[in-house]
């Protein structure tokens, strides 16, 4: 009997479509086969949460029911919650007292002797697992601590700057109020001029340096010409330096460049002229000098001033510091002004560094990256029948036409 041969071709579509299934169903069972081979042969769970453990920040163990160490990190043993593969005795005394009735510890793991190389601050948090198991996490908490104190340090330090000139105020307008005599009027509300004058001064600068401390943005960042900020800076101290009797000497100009804000630079170079006419002698000299070194543009300024002796030179950056606070209050200082100029090169990429040696004087040098060159763009590809002056890899290139071309 003859097979129809609609049958026939309905057969061999049907065997296609068989095939192309079958074929499919090959293909998924092996692109499994593949990924189950690969899950098997890489590391279990048990072996990355170890990595996790060994790789983690903190210190991290896990004690058993028996107050043995089952895991541990390196980090554990350098924060000392364990010490010799064992736990530090503060330690098993609170994970078996969690181990049997349960709930949290803290306990504080801090050295009792400070050391430069072992943390200052430690603080170990311990909790149950279940099954008799207690994890033990132990943080350094250095920085925090470092962080607190020089907040209540700051705090002390501006509630007694302010509280001295405003105290001073409200004595010497007491004092004006029952004088008569017109030139004992006048002499006292000189002084309350002065001492309003510098509490303006420290409330704006300790706006500015919160400003730099406080991780605001600096402003975007153009192309400073150097001469500039040296002579804004210089106008600025002006002033200062007559009524001093200092002479301000300068170097030529440069033509350098940095990148930055332009105000922030003027205020830390008019800072560092301020701070050197003020530990000047009167008829002394402060000189400004900039050059190019290497990636760096410096900006120095040095006086011939009293100095500063070396246990005190790591300390002048810090907030209200003084190496002389008579001579500062003499002449209005508020003791902010070389906090901001270190904060102002470091938000610009920079830093300030200082040579002194008493009754020799000092030189401080802002120190600043020097802008990356431009790459020229490339000169454009002849169009149309013009014929090119030079090859270069191939591709036809026109000389410039001046030197502004480039």
């Amino acid at each position: 009997m003859a097979v129809p041969a609609s049958v026939t071709v309905l057969a061999v579509v049907l065997a296609a479509v068989v095939g192309v299934v079958v074929g499919a169903a090959g293909v998924r069972w092996k692109a499994r086969s593949r990924r189950a081979a690969v899950v098997a042969a890489g590391p279990t769970v048990a072996e990355l949460l170890a990595r996790i453990v060994r790789r983690s920040h903190a210190g991290l163990a896990v004690i058993n029911r028996f107050g043995d160490v089952v895991l541990s990190n390196d980090r554990a043993e350098v924060l000392g919650a364990v010490v010799d593969a064992r736990p530090d005795g503060r330690v098993a005394a609170a994970a078996e007292r969690i181990a049997e009735q349960g709930g949290t510890a803290e306990i504080d793991l801090s050295p009792p002797v400070a050391s430069r190389r072992a943390p200052q601050s430690v603080i170990a948090r311990l909790g149950p697992l279940g099954d008799g198991f207690v994890v033990v996490e132990a943080s350094d908490t250095s920085a925090a601590v470092r962080l607190e104190a020089v907040r209540r340090d700051f705090v002390a330090n501006v509630g007694h700057e302010l509280k001295t000139p405003v105290g001073a105020m409200a004595v010497l307008a007491e004092a004006a109020l029952d004088a008569d005599d017109p030139a004992e009027v006048t002499r006292f509300t000189t002084k309350i001029l002065h001492e309003s004058r510098r509490l303006g001064s420290l409330v704006t600068e300790l706006i500015e340096l919160s400003r730099l401390q406080g991780g605001d943005p600096l402003p975007e960042l153009d192309p400073v010409e150097v001469d500039d900020v040296v002579r804004e800076a210089v106008a600025r101290v002006r002033t200062s330096a007559e009524a001093a009797g200092t002479d301000l000497t300068l170097d030529a100009p440069k033509g350098l460049e940095v990148a930055g804000s332009s105000t922030l630079l003027v205020t830390a170079l008019a800072n560092l002229l301020e701070n050197a006419i003020a530990y000047s002698s009167p008829g002394s000299t402060v000189s400004v000098r900039r050059r190019a070194v290497g990636d760096r543009i410096e900006i120095s300024v040095t006086d011939r001033g009293i100095g500063i002796a070396p246990e005190h030179q790591e300390r002048v950056f810090e907030r209200f510091f003084r190496v002389d606070p008579a001579r500062s209050r003499a002449t209005g200082g508020t003791g902010l002004g070389l906090a901001i100029v270190k904060h102002v090169a470091a938000n610009h990429g920079g830093e300030v560094r200082l040579w002194s040696e008493p009754g020799v004087g000092s030189t401080f040098t802002l120190r600043l990256p020097a802008p990356a060159p431009e790459t020229p763009e490339p000169a454009p590809a002849v169009v149309g029948n013009e014929p090119p002056h030079h090859h270069r890899n191939g591709t036809s290139v026109l000389e410039p036409t001046s030197r502004g071309d480039r």
